[in-house]
């Protein structure tokens, strides 16, 4: 080993500030953190929140708000997405720090766990979209980006309705099933048919919509995606296209208006995600999802959720970090779309 680059080693590491001094790309990044709070945090400690963020009652001031929608009263297969929220908040040690966009989300964001949407019934799916939309309105009203956990994947028409009330959206969907169909059981609030729902109520551009890892025998339902002009990229597709490709054909099919970015767990391969309601094998690995979503920076996104998450099918609490992982891309883009002016 060469003796002076030995000597140097020990000088400068020897120092509690010695990585504080170090020639690397992310020492300005770096020392943000040293100058925080945010390295003294202890993870298991203090009321747990989404992503480690403040809980906050009072919006004035943000810009960003975290949101749990616990409700699956939606769901078609096995329940207890309602859970979701509470699982993906007791996740620890996901960020601060995004590597990808060398950005500090919270010292680029003003961001708050505002808590969860506050229902009239434990039993009425009706009444809780109509309490979903009505709390969304809010966060509009109030400017706030909100990013939401599930909650069954019903909940995103309601926040569609609300965001999309002023321009239609255009949206980038992952996820093992498109989510338009039709009535199930008579009853058009589901948590396979939000898109259909919200194409038809004008808040959702079809032309603008890109789905993204379908697959499995459900796509027997799916007719509403192809005949109203959306995009779909079949877990086949995705594998042939590659994923540059299929980044470059979300860019180009939603531009021209806000975006909406919804990521079900299950568009995720069960070997990662078992805790959810409608598994299906042969999904994206958690890395090919957020490569996905990192390669959507600079696009005016206006919201996202990540939706299904059924803590009581997995044990190991797996499906709930990967899911608060995806939360933070959400947010990283956030993050770097303000960083950057956007």
């Amino acid at each position: 080993m060469d003796a002076e680059k030995l000597r140097r080693l020990r000088e400068r590491y020897a120092q509690p500030d010695g990585d504080l001094k170090a020639d690397v790309p992310f020492r300005e990044t770096l020392k943000q953190i040293a100058d925080s709070d945010l390295h003294r945090k202890k993870p298991y400690a203090d009321p747990p929140t989404l992503l480690d963020f403040p809980y906050r009652e009072d919006w004035k001031g943000l810009d960003t708000a975290l949101v749990g929608v616990p409700m699956d009263l939606g769901v078609t297969n096995r329940p207890g997405a309602r859970f979701g929220p509470r699982a993906l908040r007791a996740i620890e040690r996901v960020g601060p720090y995004h590597h990808t966009h060398d950005v500090i989300p919270s010292k680029v964001l003003r961001c708050a766990d505002i808590g969860d949407v506050p229902f009239r019934s434990r039993f009425s799916l009706e009444n809780s979209i109509e309490d979903i939309e009505a709390f969304y309105g809010k966060i509009a009203a109030a400017g706030l980006k909100p990013i939401s956990a599930g909650g069954d994947h019903s909940i995103t028409y309601p926040i569609m309705k609300a965001l999309g009330a002023e321009a239609p959206l255009g949206m980038v969907h992952i996820d093992a099933h498109c989510d338009t169909a039709g009535p199930y059981d008579d009853e058009k609030f589901h948590h396979g048919g939000p898109f259909r729902l919200a194409v038809l109520d004008g808040v959702l551009d079809p032309d603008r919509c890109v789905q993204i890892g379908i697959r499995g025998s459900a796509e027997l339902a799916w007719a509403f995606s192809y005949d109203s002009g959306m995009t779909v990229v079949h877990m086949d597709d995705f594998h042939d296209m590659g994923l540059p490709a299929v980044i470059s054909l979300c860019r180009e099919k939603v531009a021209g208006g806000p975006v909406y970015v919804s990521v079900d767990v299950d568009g995720i391969d069960p070997a990662y995600t078992p805790g959810t309601g409608t598994p299906e094998v042969g999904g994206l690995t958690p890395l090919e999802a957020q490569r996905l979503l990192r390669g959507l920076a600079g696009l005016p996104i206006v919201g996202g959720d990540l939706v299904e998450v059924a803590p009581q099918y997995d044990p190991s609490a797996n499906t709930a970090h990967v899911g608060a992982t995806m939360m933070f891309e959400l947010l990283g883009l956030l993050a770097d779309l303000k960083a950057k002016g956007g």
